[in-house]
């Protein structure tokens, strides 16, 4: 049994493709098993919400009379990037408020944005013959931008760590506040929800393919930063540790605040909760068993956040299943979990997306080019050298 794009998206057009969410497609297949699942759905979809640090907007705000050449910009005093041409800029969600630090950052501006909110943009400029103004003091809503895109280099990762801490005192992290002598546990993943978890070879998802970013239609627009896909995996071909990513482009105005989320976190920083989502073809039986993984399949590697180091200590492994059961077992002792993601949220975008398939023929997009596969070479640490040995 096999289908091809084409007649996924004939059957898109007409009204007649079966579209189940990836849990749903999941009970699916454990009830009718998998080759009976793969012959009758097309389409699953998946979905997660999680803090994503490295992501932001590309801007334009259009010139003034007299004209200006934006050199340094603030955004509700939000520095933003001004080295691009002279009224556009990037604006970074972890970048913090120059008066309010970790409190406020680019995250918030973008939130407010969204939200209909003015926003302040001051900006200040040499001068030059052809951009005469020196300064600019204004206000400007989502509206008044000519462009406004999400440009998010790393989202959706490929099965993150679990985060403990062995040390004796309070941790502060991206993983959020870990507790002394294994106090608790975080993760990050929408586990049988996730993206790249459902494809987990990248077979259907690379360049081109379209996608759910934050409410709007997007895009992938590249590898994602740190894309790993040579690392440890399981006998599904599933890696147990940090793997792939996607870089990932997407109109702010046709985005939603329901889907995308300013946060600070104390003792770290400012960063964003987006939600991504991605329907994958069912193409064949192999990606159908991977579709058919659930929670009790799937395992996160559990690391010591306490190691202030680039390589930290492992505990081995446990699965999706186990840690949102509340509580898992590290080194011997029983250690209370959490997610710093939000499954409902992931639920909410899988289910949206779905309907998006199913009711506004949401086409899928073959990629123009595939990710770096399984095999490909590792991400490269930065080594420190000096002078005398480059």
């Amino acid at each position: 049994m096999a289908k091809s794009w084409e007649e996924i998206n004939a059957r898109i057009a007409s009204g007649d493709a079966v579209v189940l969410t990836a849990e749903e497609f999941g009970a699916l297949a454990a009830e009718d098993g998998v080759k009976a699942a793969a012959k009758r759905v097309d389409v699953v979809t998946t979905g997660t919400f999680g803090p994503m640090c490295s992501s932001g907007v590309v801007l334009n705000f259009g010139h003034s009379d007299p004209p200006i050449r934006m050199t340094e910009i603030t955004l509700n005093d939000v520095p933003a990037y001004g080295g691009l041409a002279a009224v556009d800029t990037y604006l970074g969600v972890t970048e913090t408020s120059t008066v309010r630090g970790i409190e406020y950052g680019g995250a918030h501006v973008i939130e407010d944005l969204l939200r209909g909110r003015a926003v302040r943009l001051k900006a200040s400029s040499p001068g030059t013959d052809c951009y005469p103004r020196t300064e600019i003091d204004t206000w400007v809503t989502l509206d008044d931008l000519n462009q406004a895109y999400f440009f998010n280099p790393r989202n959706a990762y490929q099965n993150y760590a679990v985060a403990v801490n062995t040390t004796d005192r309070v941790l502060h992290t991206y993983l959020g506040t870990l507790l002394p002598r294994l106090g608790n546990a975080t993760y990050c993943s929408a586990g049988a929800l996730s993206p790249l978890l459902n494809d987990p070879t990248y077979r259907t998802i690379g360049i081109g393919s379209r996608i759910f970013v934050a409410g709007a239609p997007g895009y992938v627009a590249w590898e994602g930063t740190q894309h790993n896909p040579h690392t440890d995996r399981d006998e599904h071909g599933v890696p147990v540790r940090p793997a792939g990513t996607l870089a990932v482009i997407a109109d702010l105005k046709a985005a939603s605040p329901e889907y995308f989320s300013a946060a600070s976190f104390t003792g770290y920083g400012v960063s964003s909760f987006v939600g991504i989502g991605v329907p994958i073809p069912v193409l064949d039986e192999d990606i159908a068993a991977t579709l058919a993984l659930t929670d009790a399949d799937l395992t996160a590697t559990i690391y010591d956040y306490g190691v202030q180091r680039r390589s930290r200590p492992s505990f081995g492994t446990v699965s999706y299943a186990g840690l949102r059961s509340g509580c898992i077992e590290v080194d011997g002792k029983r250690v209370p979990t959490g997610p710093v993601s939000s499954l409902p949220k992931a639920r909410a975008i899988a289910a949206e997306l779905k309907r998006w398939i199913a009711e506004e023929r949401f086409m899928l997009a073959p990629p123009v080019q595939q990710l770096p596969q399984p095999g490909a070479p590792g991400t490269k640490p930065l080594d420190i050298r000096t002078g005398e040995a480059i």
